[in-house]
């Protein structure tokens, strides 16, 4: 990979990768360091990336980093205090983008990646394989199961009233 493709590469997927670290850290500070850090190591290894897979070995890059970075918060524990004066309050009516996120924030982190790949960004299950480093069967059945557990929880009533 040039260094001019490197940078039509930067311009073509930074979005799109931003946008799917983001859905599913949903916290922009963390989203921004996984995708700098993921196109650190693609220009590290520019001369070993093929052009025309830019785009799939930019998202198979982030995608670990984003898991690496989970993983690592995850060890971290903090315990908010809560005061007696905190308050619970209803959230708003057909707010249809949070109980979508909510619906979402439900599913392991392996679905979420799934419905995001092929829902939001739109790839091929063979392109989701190897990204995740599954086989195109895994994908089908783990995203079947993602999108089961979505609708069951999208269908009562409760959840989006």
């Amino acid at each position: 990979m040039t260094e001019r493709e490197y940078n039509e590469c930067v311009t073509a997927y930074a979005d799109n990768v931003y946008r799917f670290i983001l859905k599913n850290l949903r916290h922009e500070e963390d989203a921004r360091d996984v995708v700098q850090t993921a196109f650190e190591k693609m220009w590290r290894n520019r001369e070993d990336v093929d052009a025309t897979k830019s785009k799939s070995y930019l998202f198979t890059v982030a995608y670990h980093q984003m898991i690496d970075h989970i993983r690592k918060v995850k060890r971290i524990s903090l315990r908010e205090e809560f005061s007696e004066e905190t308050r619970v309050e209803s959230r708003p009516v057909n707010n249809l983008k949070k109980v979508l996120d909510e619906a979402l924030e439900r599913l392991s982190e392996t679905q979420r990646s799934l419905v995001l790949l092929k829902d939001y960004e739109g790839y091929s299950y063979e392109e989701i394989g190897r990204i995740m480093n599954l086989n195109e069967s895994q994908v089908k059945v783990y995203l079947h199961r993602a999108r089961v557990q979505l609708k069951e929880y999208l269908v009562r009533v409760e959840n989006v009233i």
